[in-house]
């Protein structure tokens, strides 16, 4: 009996060798197709840095023996965008993408001018408050997502990210009276300009028009979430509502797809859109 069960640990302890292995193994191999599906990404012209690629599905090994792949993450950070003044500095957002089910070449050995005939794509273009306020010429803007009625919270981590289309939170300084903010000194930094100035939260509705996102400020906010509350003169109110409004150019999305939607995402703003079954090449993302 001693020497049966001795067999049994050594039996046991060489299956558990062998599958931490084989889990090694595999996930060795999906690292090395994702860096290889992002250098191919990284092709694009207007992709600066490598994407962050995340390659669904398990085991690995078994997709890439055939090509068939159960789906993709991309995020590309820092994409050049259009429209900014130069004095304000360069526009940049967050362009990303998630597959459905993909095929390509085997082993995971993605170049830059693979065609990937995919199930679905599901892309986003996200803009930070940093960029937000560039377009807007306000330099404090800062955005916020209220949390569904009857549930505090403003999509930090604690809920989760929220996001919607009505009712999002900007804040931001403009001087009084309201003008289109081109001045080197006007909108303000809070801390310096000197002239009349206001500092308020509006509530926005954001809107696709002909694939543009349209940022419209519907009224001032007043809670029930955090913002600022200030005394704006009843011939000022509908000027300072103007200066957080626009819309802005049409911005790129992933594989060329046209914007079907914005919505918030946080405290960043983003256009949505989603195609069904189509073949994409990565140096073309």
């Amino acid at each position: 009996m001693p020497g049966m069960r001795k067999i049994l640990v050594v039996a046991v302890t060489v299956a558990v060798v062998a599958a931490a292995a084989a889990l090694l193994v595999d996930v060795g191999a999906a690292i090395r197709g994702e860096h290889r599906l992002s250098r191919a990404l990284a092709e694009s012209p207007r992709v600066p840095f490598d994407p962050e690629v995340t390659l669904a599905g398990f085991p690995f090994l078994t997709q890439a023996a055939n090509g068939e792949y159960s789906g993709a993450t991309i995020a590309a950070r820092g994409v050049e965008l259009p429209g900014c003044e130069p004095v304000r500095g360069v526009c940049r957002g967050e362009l990303g993408a998630v597959l459905g089910r993909f095929r390509g070449p085997g082993r995971g050995d993605f170049s830059a001018s693979d065609v990937l005939h995919t199930d679905s794509i599901s892309a986003y273009t996200r803009l930070d408050a940093v960029t937000l306020a560039r377009y807007l010429h306000i330099t404090d803007l800062t955005v916020s997502t209220p949390g569904p009625d009857g549930k505090a919270g403003s999509g930090g981590p604690q809920d989760g990210v929220v996001s919607r289309s009505e009712g999002v939170v900007f804040t931001g300084t403009v001087a009084l009276p309201p003008d289109d903010g081109l001045d080197a000194d006007d909108p303000p930094s809070a801390s310096a300009y000197t002239g009349p100035k206001v500092r308020v939260s509006v509530a926005v509705d954001l809107s696709v028009t002909n694939g543009a996102l349209q940022i419209r400020a519907t009224d001032f906010y007043t809670g029930p979430e955090r913002h600022v509350d200030a005394d704006v003169g009843e011939d000022m109110r509908a000027a300072v509502l103007d200066r957080f409004s626009m819309v802005l150019p049409r911005l790129p999305m992933a594989w060329g797809l046209v914007a079907q939607r914005a919505e918030s995402f946080g405290g960043d703003v983003q256009l949505v859109s989603e195609s069904g079954v189509t073949d994409v090449r990565p140096d073309r993302f």
